[in-house]
């Protein structure tokens, strides 16, 4: 999981302005750290099923955030899933 450090250090990059800590950006960016962390955890742990559920809660979160991205400025979209590798 991410600690405190790691955290601030998605925030500081991907945030719009100094006091920025809740933009769609962030929590997209911080969603897809955590979505890359649950992934290598069920390599190992195939039977987790309460935590897949949590997984496709957060993929669909961060769906929904994506599409209102998207809808606000397109520009913002492509340069988001380009930095974080999200399409292929």
């Amino acid at each position: 999981m991410l600690n405190k450090e790691e955290k601030s250090k998605i925030i500081k990059e991907y945030k719009s302005n100094p006091n920025d800590t809740g933009s769609p950006e962030v929590q997209i960016a911080l969603l897809t750290n955590r979505i890359n962390y649950l992934t290598e955890h069920f390599s190992v742990h195939k039977k987790d099923f309460h935590s897949r559920t949590g997984l496709m809660k957060m993929v669909g979160r961060r769906k929904r955030l994506l599409e209102y991205i998207k809808s606000q400025d397109v520009s913002r979209y492509e340069n988001l899933i380009q930095r974080l590798n999200l399409r292929k």
